[in-house]
């Protein structure tokens, strides 16, 4: 039974936790073997899950953790890893092929905008994945003011940068 469930929950959510991890991290390898963290700490833990937020949010909540987790050990070894975003392809079987090229172009100009990564993970969390603001501020364990707040600056930084490429 824990494994049926545990098999669903790696084949619905792996990719999407990759993303959001690489999002945060910036290093493909280790977004991998955090996705792989994350992955143990809900076979181990499942039983605590108590059903009070979807699924989705829970395993969120535990890669935002296992991430938090991996910086502050970095920042005490004076290391963060902050590689160069590196192109990687988006596995959805449903969009069409226009879907995929948008959505890759938007996830570029995020990036290519110099964004702050708490930014960028609420852009990604809001409107790439569809998170309603509820759902992301318990995910990252933020008020719903804060993702209110560093949503609308998000999205003021790209309208300004944006702005300044029109001119």
């Amino acid at each position: 039974m824990l494994e049926t469930l545990f098999n669903r929950l790696y084949q619905s959510y792996y990719q999407d936790l990759f993303k959001f991890l690489f999002y945060m991290i910036r290093d493909r390898e280790l977004a991998e073997d955090l996705v792989q963290e994350v992955y143990v700490k809900v076979y181990k833990n499942y039983n605590t899950f108590e059903g009070k937020s979807r699924e989705k949010t829970w395993l969120y909540a535990i890669a935002r953790n296992v991430a938090i987790d991996y910086i502050r050990k970095q920042k005490n070894k004076n290391e963060i890893p902050l590689s160069e975003y590196e192109a990687f392809q988006l596995k959805d079987s449903n969009p069409i092929p226009e879907e995929i090229v948008l959505r890759k172009d938007e996830i570029q100009q995020i990036y290519a905008s110099n964004m702050k990564p708490d930014h960028m993970v609420i852009l990604d969390l809001r409107f790439l994945r569809g998170f309603s603001i509820s759902e992301a501020a318990i995910t990252l364990g933020w008020s719903e003011s804060k993702v209110k707040t560093l949503q609308h600056r998000a999205i003021q930084h790209l309208k300004d940068k944006y702005r300044k490429k029109a001119s």
